[in-house]
């Protein structure tokens, strides 16, 4: 059996020749291929996925820092080189909010957008003398969401709000931080006067993949026609619909596959933020205070675990997901399939589809970390788990001997061959929204607010 010192001598030595040539070995050939998804251009990937023009010119690196840990599905372990050495997993701290959000909400959650008014209401004109409010908290709101909302509010009658658009300071939209610009881009994507052309692309599209014909030929809109600004829910505001995300697992999908920064941050706020999430590891997998560190839910910054450590994650997110009958490969991307990080690796290889991770990458902290956590499976039938962590180099040598590493792991067993899977594109998953409107009748109802409330 070749050691992964020796390979990782030879690339190092040899430089890209030979990490190519070790991703060139041949192998048993794979199963049927698997359909490629569509990406959505709406969710573009947050952690680069191309690396070539950084990496080729920086120098080698001085030295090296790699951790391995293989194991089998009944715990053996394969390989393990500096298993209990701290590292920086970058983005793999993703998989430490995955499953904090799991424990915590379910794979079925769905997250509350909830829509409020104020005033008087003239159902003859459609007209809601007073505010439009929205609240909540969900990650994933997006423009196709907003028109989805708006053609709701059109078929409880609510075409024009002669008031303001107040937003609740947690809202967010398309993935911006700010509550104000997010404000501006509902007020904006909710008329169809003003809505942006990408807008109107994103409701095209997600109609199109939820083969939604009655949502082609609508227009949905609704005019607001005083300001946007950013205030707590009225006293008095009465809610007339609540949008519910896709459910948390294609959420996570979506974050995971794109390893979408702002989406795992927003969701990390709901789970305690970085403490939150190392209660969750000592409580609940046992990690020891000060022998790990956290800094954020998405792996920007500096954090700290081993291999080890990571493979215990990695594992309680296998058993989280047993629990609701997924697998990895719902929430996690397949390599060579799924759009996003792992969309070019494998692609072009007898090992498409044959490997799902998460990928980590941050080209400047801790000197260049890089990593690669997940599962392989071979054509022998054996499905391994793996950490590969790597830091204080340049990342895109370290990809090639993460590859390297996982082509020689299969190789020993009989080549790559892919997993069972059905992959569905990412703009079903992110377009599976829901919407409650079963209060809207008490619109008919409605007073409005006393001047001492």
């Amino acid at each position: 059996m070749k050691s992964i010192s020796l390979v990782l001598a030879l690339v190092f030595m040899l430089g890209p020749a030979a990490g190519a040539r070790a991703q060139a070995v041949k192998s048993a050939p794979a199963q049927q291929p698997v359909v490629q998804p569509t990406p959505v251009p709406t969710l573009p990937p947050a952690e680069p996925d191309d690396l070539a023009g950084l990496g080729e010119e920086q120098p080698p690196p001085a030295f090296i820092h790699q951790g391995v840990l293989v194991e089998k599905l009944s715990g053996e372990t394969v390989r393990a080189e500096a298993a209990d050495r701290q590292y920086n997993p970058a983005s793999a701290v993703k998989l430490v909010t995955a499953l904090a959000a799991l424990k915590t909400f379910g794979a079925k959650h769905r997250f509350a957008t909830t829509l409020w008014v104020t005033g008087s209401f003239d159902k003859a004109t459609g007209t809601v003398n007073g505010d439009l409010v929205v609240s909540g908290r969900d990650p994933s709101f997006h423009d196709e969401h907003a028109v989805a909302v708006a053609r709701e509010l059109n078929q409880i009658g609510i075409k024009t709000v002669t008031g303001d658009l107040i937003i609740a300071p947690k809202f967010t939209m398309n993935f911006s931080a700010s509550s104000q610009r997010s404000g501006e881009r509902f007020y904006d994507t909710l008329d169809a006067e003003r809505r942006p052309a990408a807008a109107t692309r994103a409701w095209y599209d997600s109609r199109v993949a939820l083969r939604d014909a009655e949502g082609l030929k609508a227009t949905p809109s609704v005019a607001v026609m005083g300001a946007v600004y950013v205030d707590a829910v009225p006293k008095g505001a009465r809610n007339v619909l609540t949008h519910y995300s896709p459910p948390l697992a294609d959420v996570l999908k979506v974050l995971l596959c794109y390893s979408n920064n702002f989406m795992a941050e927003r969701l990390g706020d709901q789970l305690g933020g970085a403490p939150g999430l190392m209660r969750l590891l000592s409580t609940d997998l046992g990690f020891k205070p000060g022998e790990f560190r956290l800094s954020t839910a998405s792996g920007l910054g500096v954090n700290r675990v081993t291999p080890r450590q990571m493979m215990k994650v990695y594992r309680a997110l296998l058993e989280e997901l047993h629990k609701y009958n997924l697998k990895a490969a719902d929430i996690l991307p397949v390599a060579g399939v799924d759009p996003g990080t792992l969309q070019k690796r494998y692609a072009e290889s007898p090992g498409r589809g044959s490997v799902i991770a998460k990928t980590g990458t941050l080209p400047r902290t801790d000197g260049g970390a890089s990593a690669l956590v997940g599962q392989l499976r071979t054509a022998k039938g054996d499905t391994l788990l793996f950490v590969i962590l790597d830091q204080r180099g340049n990342v895109v040598r370290f990809r090639r001997w993460q590859d390297a590493l996982v082509s020689e792991l299969q190789n020993e067993r009989g080549g790559p061959a892919p997993f069972t899977y059905a992959p569905q594109t990412m703009a079903i998953r992110i377009s599976s929204s829901e919407i409650d409107s079963a209060r809207a009748s008490a619109l008919d109802e409605y007073e409005p607010a006393s001047p001492n409330q």
